[in-house]
C-alpha cells in the first residue's frame, strides 16, 4: 500500500512526561526509606523522591532504580555494573540489549535530574508526523510499519538505517522496531508521536519531511 508521509517536526525532551506513575514514585520512595510517600499529596512526590534520592552516593542510587526497572531481567552483578557505568557514559544508548534502551533512558533522566548532572544527560525524540494510505483503507499501522514507512525521509547516516538496512528496505520481519520505538501513539492512525532516544532518530536525520512511502505485506521468516 502506498502512503503519503509529513514529518511535522520533532522535539527533544530531557524526559517524557507521564512516564513515572504516581505508584511508581510511592514505591521509588519507599526503596529510598521515605516510608510515608503513599500519604503525601501526589504533586509533591517527584520532589520528595529527588530529595530522598540525594541522601545516596550517585552509583547506590542508580542500582536501587535499576533494580526497580529492570531487576527482574537484570542479575545482581549486571546491576552493580551498569550503576557504575551510568556515571560515565550514556548507557540507555550503548546497552546491546535494545529492548532495555528506553528504560535506561527514563532512569538515567531520574537520576540526572536528582543530582543535578552527576549524570550524563541524555535525550528523547518525540516525533510527530502523518502518514496517510493513498491508494488503500487506513489501516492500525505498528512500530515495524513505521519504521518502514519513514526510511524515504531519512539520511544514510541515520543509525537505524546503518545497523538495520535490510530491514528498514525489504519486506522482511524488523523486531527490533518495537524496541527502537518506546511510545507510537495515534487517534486516528492518520496522525502520529512516537517516542524514541535522540540517538536513533533526531533532527540531523531528517532530509524530507514530506515524501511517498510503499509498505508491503512482510514476508514471514521459515
Amino acid at each position: 500500500m502506498k502512503y503519503q508521509i509529513a514529518i511535522k517536526r520533532i522535539d527533544t525532551v530531557n524526559e517524557v512526561e507521564g512516564y513515572w506513575s504516581t505508584k511508581d514514585l510511592i514505591h521509588l520512595c519507599e526503596r529510598f526509606n521515605f516510608p510515608d510517600a503513599a500519604t503525601a499529596e501526589v504533586k509533591n512526590l517527584p520532589e520528595l523522591l529527588e530529595m530522598a534520592i540525594s541522601d545516596y552516593e550517585p552509583n547506590e542510587a542508580a542500582a536501587i532504580v535499576l533494580g526497580y526497572k529492570l531487576g527482574d531481567e537484570l542479575n545482581e552483578g549486571q546491576i552493580e555494573q551498569i550503576s557504575h557505568n551510568m556515571l560515565i557514559d550514556k548507557v540507555c544508548e550503548e546497552y546491546p540489549e535494545i529492548h532495555m534502551q528506553g528504560r535506561l533512558f527514563h532512569v538515567n533522566q531520574l537520576l540526572f535530574k536528582a543530582y543535578n548532572g552527576k549524570f550524563p544527560n541524555a535525550k528523547a525524540s518525540i516525533v510527530h508526523f502523518s502518514m496517510t494510505p493513498i491508494d488503500g483503507e487506513v489501516k492500525e499501522l505498528t512500530a515495524e510499519d513505521v519504521l518502514k514507512l519513514l526510511n524515504n525521509g531519512l539520511s544514510d547516516r541515520n543509525l537505524i538505517k546503518r545497523l538495520f538496512d535490510d530491514q528498514m528496505t525489504q519486506n522482511i520481519p524488523f523486531p527490533n522496531a518495537a524496541a527502537i520505538i518506546w511510545e507510537l501513539n495515534t487517534t486516528d492512525n492518520i496522525n502520529f508521536n512516537l517516542v524514541t532516544s535522540e540517538n536513533w532518530i533526531n533532527n540531523d536525520d531528517i532530509i524530507a519531511s514530506e515524501f511517498e512511502a510503499v509498505l508491503e505485506e512482510i514476508e514471514e521468516e521459515d
